[in-house]
């Protein structure tokens, strides 16, 4: 058996990168069983940031990952939190500049970060008898905008993140009208925001 090398060449000139289409979820009920909707992290890689990152870094990651919540990890497996869209163009962060009397290019992923021990999560195991009503009606009881999905504790590894649930992603699904976050767009709206 002879080898011979695969012949190469050189890429033209505005060669752009395969960009990575996310698989078409089709319309759902309330009665879909509420698994079938959670994005699950061991088949797709969770979108992480460093708490040290700028906003405009922390903007810019889920722009180019098409993820609008990164999860906070200073020390890689383990989660300190997730920041948010929301987080990055809310309320929080001028609230921050005006008490710390500092520029909104200084904030950190860490100022504006909702830290584990706040978040509510789903057991896995409740998760998989569920309903996608319940789901929706979780997301009415807890006012959030994703619901992470946990697995416990085992002998052999501690308690982990399994995946995430988005209400807007469901709503789509649903054929619902998608709730906007509201964020102060111009000064008199961030002047009522903050009065």
């Amino acid at each position: 058996m002879s080898t011979r090398a695969i012949p190469t060449s050189r890429f033209p000139e505005g060669t752009c990168i395969s960009q990575a289409v996310p698989p078409k979820r089709s319309n759902i009920s309330l009665d879909t069983p509420a698994l079938t909707t959670m994005t699950d992290l061991i088949n797709i890689r969770a979108a992480t940031v460093d708490p040290r990152t700028s906003l405009k870094q922390a903007e810019q990651s889920m722009i180019q990952q098409g993820v609008r919540l990164l999860f906070v990890m200073s020390e890689f497996p383990c989660v300190d939190g997730v920041v948010t869209a929301y987080d990055l163009h809310g309320n929080k962060p001028m609230l921050l500049v005006s008490q710390r009397q500092l520029r909104h290019a200084d904030l950190l992923v860490a100022d504006v970060m909702t830290p584990l021990s706040e978040l509510d999560t789903i057991e896995l195991t409740d998760l998989t008898d569920a309903t996608v009503g319940q789901v929706m009606e979780t997301f009415t009881n807890t006012g959030h905008l994703h619901l992470l999905v946990c697995e416990a504790a085992s002998q052999s590894a501690p308690p982990r993140i399994r995946g995430l649930i988005s209400k807007t992603q469901l709503q789509k699904q649903l054929g619902m009208p998608v709730e906007g976050s509201e964020i102060a767009t111009t000064f008199i709206e961030l002047s009522k925001a903050l009065s």
